[in-house]
Parts: structure tokens; C-alpha cells; sequence
């Protein structure tokens, strides 16, 4: 079975084709909050950074949705959080 993770870092690289892509699993930072279940691995709260051209002339929101909507199986499926820091190649990504 493959991992929340991979399936991610898949699913994003083929949708994206990003420069640059960082997915970091945060989900023991939220052990014991609402919407982390009783999972052992986690795998339920990622933060995302990612440079990609497709979000080139799209809006912080328009962004977020077009990844939200790339990884609408994987919130069907347990993914309760996702925070995202997202930038198009000629921008620089925030902090």
C-alpha cells in the first residue's frame, strides 16, 4: 500500500510539473486535535511548498483550489489539513 505521502508527492508532480516541491507530514504536531483520528501513522496534516509555472496569473486562491481539487481523493480518504505555501517561478516564496 502506498503511503499518503507518496500519493501526494505523485499526484502533484504530475498535475504541476513543479520547480520546486517540499511536503512535510505535520500531523504529530496535531496528535490528539480534531480530525487526526486514532491514525498510528498520521498522515492526516501536511503543509505543502511548492513553485510551479501553472500557477503563473492565478490568485492566492485560485491556487489553493486547483491543488485542493488535485488532492480531492486523498480528503475523501482521511487528509484532514492541508497548509500550502505556493508561488509561480518568476515569484519568491514567502518566509
Amino acid at each position: 500500500m502506498t503511503s499518503r505521502y507518496s500519493r501526494i508527492r505523485e499526484r502533484l508532480q504530475a498535475e504541476f510539473k513543479p520547480q520546486s516541491l517540499e511536503i512535510v507530514d505535520e500531523s504529530s504536531k496535531h496528535a490528539g486535535h480534531a480530525g487526526h483520528g486514532d491514525l498510528a501513522t498520521g498522515e492526516t496534516h501536511y503543509h505543502v511548498s511548492m513553485i510551479s509555472n501553472v500557477f503563473t496569473g492565478l490568485a492566492r486562491l485560485g491556487r489553493s483550489r486547483a491543488v485542493h481539487l488535485a488532492l480531492e481523493q486523498e480528503f475523501k480518504s482521511g487528509l484532514h489539513a492541508l497548509s500550502l505555501t505556493l508561488a509561480a517561478p518568476e515569484e519568491k516564496l514567502p518566509g
